[in-house]
């Protein structure tokens, strides 16, 4: 008996050990490594990005129709500025936790427990600076959304930082001024950025330096009406060395094979999302034509833009885009049906599966030179001329250079505030978080659409634009701040609240950057 016990105990004993070793296979999932590295986080924090910022939620319900590009054709709410909490809330972590990616890489390249390792995919200082160039791009958009936001203890949960500070933006943009200077300080332009993982520029270190600089400029310009020293900056990044040509601009491509699509393109073909269009106003100012509601003028009255083909298409050979804020009540089928449905007719480039989207472009570039010139001719042509190429090369096209040349004739006839500004508008779309944040800082172009305006005829009747939150006669200076941020971050958020203006989470307290007044709607440089 007691041999047999011995037996039944060692059968037992080598069970167990068997069963929790198998167990632990059982508990490893075969497709998430134990350790990943700095390559496959730098793809995964890329794409994620763009897939969360270029898609039909956070710009088709909410940069593109600010920006006044879009018109949602069920949900005109959005368009009046009722937005979904539940986006609000899910946008402002995720777009916080592809930050983290890039945070984790630049510790992954200097800790000394694992550099080495990382070293392996490319030089780390290079790796620290492309890491930190993204972050800075995806943490100014952050804050162009939402305001004032944490950023110097977000990232810092293991060092028992809970409830993060917000960083006030008087701080964070020159912050992100600083932080491009020692990403562009540490490259190393004879040393790959990464051997793999960068769906941007393949690991070209000269690139990236070239993308910092130029991104350094967009900042700069963004400060323009509150810091003495923004043209100091841009005048360092020239000199650093920026943009050249529309073969350097930042650009994330996407893939014709599922699922890695653009998300533009699977928010229509895959997900079957077919609310949005064109808006009228856009459309009416590619077709040079002026807004006889709200008597505006257009600046270039009968000049057909060449892009319009590029950005929309047509029904029946006429362009129409859709009313922008138009109650749901009044978007009756047959308004519905005048503006071209992508979804059922020739998509426009924009829904290409391979639709490249930007991070930052050449023209843009140059019409930040041109302003920072004092509204230079010669850079403003450039960026009319760059941005036609750009996008027409996106539609595999070539654009024709005679009339390339006589629309840019056309168009540079004055060369001032409203002309560049309303340029780079044009230029712009599909990146609305840029374009609306551009028009919060200058006040162009003027053809964009405010409260207590007409937005359509319905039966005879002139209907005005009335949003369903209060904006203070304007377009919205800001997204409010999510409500998820109330509990998780109660410390950090009650004191936000606390320096908006009426000490109320709402959608027009104005940025640090938006100086514009009623009696000056367009605030010259400082």
């Amino acid at each position: 008996m007691k041999t047999f016990n011995k037996i039944l105990l060692a059968f037992l004993t080598i069970f167990l050990i068997v069963s929790c070793q198998d167990l632990e296979d059982l508990n490893k999932n075969p497709n998430q490594p134990d350790k990943v590295s700095t390559a496959t986080l730098l793809t995964g924090a890329q794409k994620k990005m763009m897939d969360y910022i270029y898609d039909t939620w956070f710009s088709g319900r909410q940069a593109l129709p600010y920006a006044q590009y879009w018109s949602q054709r069920n949900y005109t709410e959005e368009d009046r500025y009722q937005i979904r909490e539940s986006v609000n809330n899910s946008y402002f972590n995720h777009l916080y936790v592809t930050a983290g990616n890039y945070v984790l890489i630049e510790k992954m390249n200097s800790d000394e427990a694992t550099k080495a390792e990382s070293a392996t995919y490319g030089s780390n200082n290079n790796q620290i600076a492309v890491a930190k160039i993204l972050k800075v791009w995806l943490m100014q958009v952050i804050a162009d959304t939402w305001g004032s936001v944490p950023y110097s203890e977000a990232f810092k949960l293991n060092d028992g930082v809970t409830y993060p500070k917000y960083d006030d933006l008087e701080v964070l943009y020159p912050g992100f001024i600083d932080e491009l200077d020692e990403a562009i300080a540490l490259i190393d332009e004879d040393e790959v950025a990464f051997t793999s993982g960068d769906r941007i520029y393949d690991g070209d270190a000269t690139k990236w330096k070239q993308f910092a600089n130029s991104l350094k400029c967009r900042i700069a310009i963004r400060l323009s009406k509150v810091d003495p020293n923004w043209r100091s900056y841009i005048d360092e990044a020239v000199a650093s060395g920026v943009f050249t040509s529309n073969d350097d601009e930042a650009m994330f491509k996407y893939s014709n094979e599922a699922p890695n699509e653009c998300y533009f393109y699977r928010g229509f073909f895959v997900d079957g999302r077919n609310d949005f269009s064109i808006t009228k106003p856009f459309t009416d100012l590619l077709k040079g034509q002026c807004d006889t509601l709200n008597n505006k003028q257009h600046p270039w009255e009968g000049v057909v833009d060449p892009r319009l083909p590029i950005y929309t298409t047509s029904r029946s050979g006429n362009y129409v885009g859709l009313p922008y804020g138009l109650p749901s009540n009044n978007m009756t089928t047959a308004i519905r049906n005048a503006a071209p449905t992508w979804y059922t007719s020739s998509p426009p480039t924009i829904l290409n599966k391979d639709f490249s989207v930007p991070l930052m472009t050449y023209a843009e570039l140059c019409f930040i030179l041109s302003e920072r010139y004092n509204w230079d001719r010669g850079w403003y042509e450039e960026g009319v001329r760059s941005s036609i190429e750009h996008w027409y090369a996106l539609a595999g096209e070539s654009a024709d250079q005679d009339e390339l040349d006589e629309y840019v004739e056309s168009v540079s006839e004055v060369v001032n505030a409203e002309t560049v500004a309303t340029q780079k508008y044009i230029h712009l779309y599909m990146h609305g978080t840029e374009a609306w944040s551009e028009y919060r800082r200058t006040g162009y172009p003027l053809t964009m659409l405010k409260p207590g305006e007409f937005t359509y005829v319905v039966s005879g009747e002139k209907v005005p634009f009335t949003p369903l939150s209060e904006t203070k006669g304007d377009l919205p200076a800001r997204v409010k701040y999510p409500t998820n941020e109330s509990t998780l971050n109660p410390t950090g958020f009650s004191a936000a609240v606390a320096k908006l203006q009426d000490g109320t989470n709402n959608y027009y307290s104005k940025m640090y950057w938006d100086v514009r007044t009623a009696q000056n709607p367009h605030p010259e440089n400082k």
